[in-house]
């Protein structure tokens, strides 16, 4: 069976459309955004890779050399005093920004998949909506570590309301993505099935 395929967008002139960029299928900028989708999981994959070998060597190194005695300061104005920096501190800075890090290298994995079938021209699979949701859980997580790490930190000052808005709209806006392509889908199965 052939799927219809979608009209690109372009500007309207009195007597004609002239295309301006195909959006779904091969050379169009689904494909040209999973490309740069691929370099950077690429590039995210090596710095994951790199922050975990840090961090499994920062375990069994012992702390000499330039970082034994020193410290750094923590809180501004009269609360600052100055902390010596420790294995349990690096420990946590590492696994914390590895973590972070492999996050995100999960939400690109979901992405490169769903642009995948963008270039494909067929965005509306269920499993574009499993990969949604994974996406949407994912930066919950993020959001949530970080928060938790932000809290841990006195020298870093806590999220207000502001800066967390913006990871609480992006995750509700990719659940609802996700509720946008289950429907597609659906749809989408229902035309098969009348055909």
């Amino acid at each position: 069976m052939r799927l219809p395929t979608l009209k690109p967008l372009g500007i309207s002139a009195p007597f004609r459309t002239v295309p301006l960029f195909r959006t779904l299928g091969p050379g169009s900028v689904s494909s040209l955004l999973k490309i740069a989708l691929d370099v950077a999981y690429v590039l995210l994959m090596l710095i994951t890779g790199i922050l975990l070998l840090a961090f499994v060597a920062a375990i069994f190194v012992p702390l000499t050399g330039p970082l034994e005695g020193q410290t750094y300061v923590e809180g501004t104005g009269d609360a600052a005093r100055e902390v010596p920096i420790t294995r349990t501190l690096i420990l946590f800075g590492l696994g914390a920004t590895s973590a972070y890090f492999g996050g995100f290298l999960l939400i690109l994995r979901n992405l490169r998949q769903i642009f995948r079938t963008l270039t494909q021209g067929d965005p509306f699979r269920p499993e574009n909506v499993r990969r949604l949701r994974q996406i949407g859980l994912t930066l919950t997580v993020v959001t949530v570590g970080v928060a938790v790490a932000q809290g841990l930190i006195p020298s870093i000052p806590d999220p207000g309301f502001s800066e967390m808005l913006t990871p609480i709209f992006s995750v509700l806006v990719v659940f609802v993505l996700a509720e946008v392509f289950k429907e597609g889908a659906r749809l989408r199965h229902e035309a098969e099935l009348t055909i």
